[in-house]
């Protein structure tokens, strides 16, 4: 939700979150890792400038999550939002004959949703859309709402009226990226651990550009 709609920020609380993960541990992922120092280094700028909005600390990797598969299990999901170890070889062995060619992303404007400072990722060749396509085979997107590729910065350490957010964003000098994409990782991060870091399970190189069609 945009923050000019909203009066405040939501914050996120340094807890555990039992309700959610049920005591499983790995909460799994398709995501791209981001390797471009000119953009980490700004990113890291982006979060000292916000740091007193921000929950920190923050060790997780800076990352465009692709398609969220929910809690990694060995046997037979039980609640509905278990990954089998079954449906990750389907998606993994699909995927590697089914991805695009690499590909490069345009990374835009700081934004923010209710909870959460981000940069936008723009995706013109829809090429996110495609991966997430021959995922969505294998699975259902757990907690899917409609799709917005970006780069989460940070969340909120308290409920602040977003008008506080939306200057401090206005104030932050703009700079554009363009990232190129030549990898795709599954990974999970510990459900137990708030903001806690990726830990990659595998990855799929894409190949180099050959035509204009995937």
């Amino acid at each position: 939700m945009s923050l000019d709609h909203i009066s405040h920020v939501v914050l996120t609380s340094r807890r555990d979150y039992p309700e959610w993960h049920h005591g499983r541990e790995q909460y799994a992922l398709w995501y791209i890792e981001i390797q471009n120092p000119d953009l980490i280094l700004y990113l890291n700028q982006v979060q000292d400038y916000f740091s007193e909005y921000l929950l920190l600390p923050n060790t997780r990797q800076f990352h465009i999550t692709l398609f969220i598969c929910g809690f990694l299990t060995e046997d037979k999901a039980i609640l509905n939002d278990d990954f089998t170890q079954l449906q990750l070889q389907q998606q993994y062995q699909h995927l590697k004959s089914h991805l695009p060619q690499k590909f490069k992303l345009k990374i835009g404007a700081l934004n923010s949703f209710s909870s959460a400072l981000y940069l936008e990722v723009i995706d013109t060749d829809l090429a996110l859309e495609h991966i997430r396509a021959q995922c969505a085979q294998f699975s259902d997107e757990i907690a899917a709402l409609s799709y917005c590729p970006h780069i989460t910065v940070g969340l909120y350490n308290a409920a602040y009226p977003s008008q506080s957010i939306l200057d401090k964003m206005a104030a932050f000098p703009a700079e554009q990226f363009e990232i190129d994409v030549s990898q795709i990782k599954f990974g999970y991060y510990q459900a137990q651990v708030l903001q806690g870091p990726l830990y990659a399970l595998q990855s799929i190189s894409l190949g180099e550009v050959c035509c204009n069609s995937y």
